[in-house]
């Protein structure tokens, strides 16, 4: 069984940083993708970031691209999604979530299993 949880999340100025951490258990993890998504109220759930769990060149939306990076700790199991240069529009819900497929996904279907989600909230 696929168990995800995150932690890591809190209230931050704009321009700060938070480092959110994902520790996996369940999954395997010789054909696994670990993706980073969020989901402010009212909107639907976006894609932040992805990177294949043997490593590889990671996925970013746009609107991080430059200021967050995903990594793997494979011996702690963990994922951690690094965020600087916070801006109020990145405040929401984010989630961990495992896919398992040789490929790196960036849509919400292609993921199995989420983890119960962690709230970051960014002031002006």
């Amino acid at each position: 069984q696929v168990q995800l949880i995150e932690s890591g999340g809190g209230l931050v100025q704009a321009g700060g940083s938070l480092r959110l951490s994902c520790a996996a258990s369940g999954v395997t993890f010789s054909r696994a993708a670990m993706g980073w998504f969020r989901q402010a109220p009212g909107k639907d759930r976006e894609f932040v970031a992805a990177i294949r769990w043997r490593g590889g060149i990671p996925a970013y939306a746009d609107s991080v691209q430059g200021r967050f990076t995903i990594s793997i700790d494979s011996a702690k199991n963990t994922v951690y999604l690094q965020m600087n240069s916070l801006k109020p529009e990145d405040t929401a819900l984010y989630y961990c979530a495992a896919a398992r497929t040789w490929r790196l996904p960036t849509t919400v279907g292609d993921y199995d299993s989420w983890g119960q989600g962690t709230q970051v909230t960014v002031s002006s």
